[in-house]
């Protein structure tokens, strides 16, 4: 079943924007950076949107990452002119511009990358092809923990596009360990992030256990799962063809 896995590539084309290949020469500070920032829509959160070249990515100002509290309290500031710097350990990006009013204005920034962080992703063999990787990841929160947490877990990320797409999509050492259970085996690092592209979580995977299916693959959980198989229709199943009908 890897038709569902296509809809893995869709959820992550706003997050992974930033990481496109540029020349070898590739300058340690990037400066032909923009920023948007949009107010919340609906029940949703304000975002602030990077944007380097034809790419961009989305980061929502909603107080769960530390290292954004002086950003969102810079956005949410009077009209005028603004600025905000956001310190991580891919680099810093150091932003300035004009408000409108809260949460909505625009201008430009400059990423300096970290060459120790850099260096500890090539130890690991996750060596970016270039610094708007770096930028992808300060943007999505790809950090050494989390690739060194996702090794421990058994689905180590075989390059940096995996790291960033594991942060974008929130695969945690934690999910992965809840995911892995008799129903499946997880040992790579697409399948949990096709997994969690797909909502699929430890009690949905337990419950298709509890339903007869043990051992399956990521791509035949990932597959019920597109297909709205549920625990208890697979339990349906399973009695129907077994002729008792209870």
């Amino acid at each position: 079943m890897k038709v569902p896995y296509l809809a893995v590539g869709a959820a992550l084309l706003s997050v992974l924007a930033c990481s496109v290949p540029s020349t070898a020469a590739d300058p340690l500070v990037l400066n032909d950076i923009e920023w948007k920032a949009a107010p919340a829509k609906g029940k949703g959160e304000p975002h602030l949107q990077v944007s380097r070249r034809k790419s961009n990515s989305s980061v929502s100002i909603d107080g769960s990452r530390r290292e954004l509290a002086g950003t969102e309290a810079a956005l949410r500031g009077a009209a005028g002119p603004v600025s905000f710097t956001i310190v991580h350990a891919a680099g810093t990006l150091a932003c300035t511009g004009v408000l409108k009013a809260a949460h909505d204005g625009a201008g430009r920034c400059r990423f300096t990358a970290d060459p120790g962080f850099e260096r500890d992703l090539a130890s690991r063999g996750l060596a970016p092809e270039d610094r708007d990787d770096l930028l992808a990841m300060l943007l999505v929160d790809a950090t050494i923990e989390l690739a060194d947490g996702l090794t421990a877990a058994g689905v180590k990320p075989k390059d940096d596009g995996d790291l960033i797409a594991a942060a974008a999509l929130d695969v945690t050492p934690a999910y992965v360990r809840d995911l892995q259970s008799e129903a499946m085996t997880l040992t790579a690092i697409e399948d949990a992030i096709a997994c969690k592209a797909l909502d699929v979580d430890g009690a949905y995977v337990r419950g298709l256990a509890a339903a007869g299916y043990r051992k399956l693959s990521a791509h035949d959980v990932v597959g019920m799962k597109a297909l709205g198989v549920s625990p208890e229709y697979a339990r349906a199943m399973n009695r129907a063809a077994s002729g008792s009908g209870k």
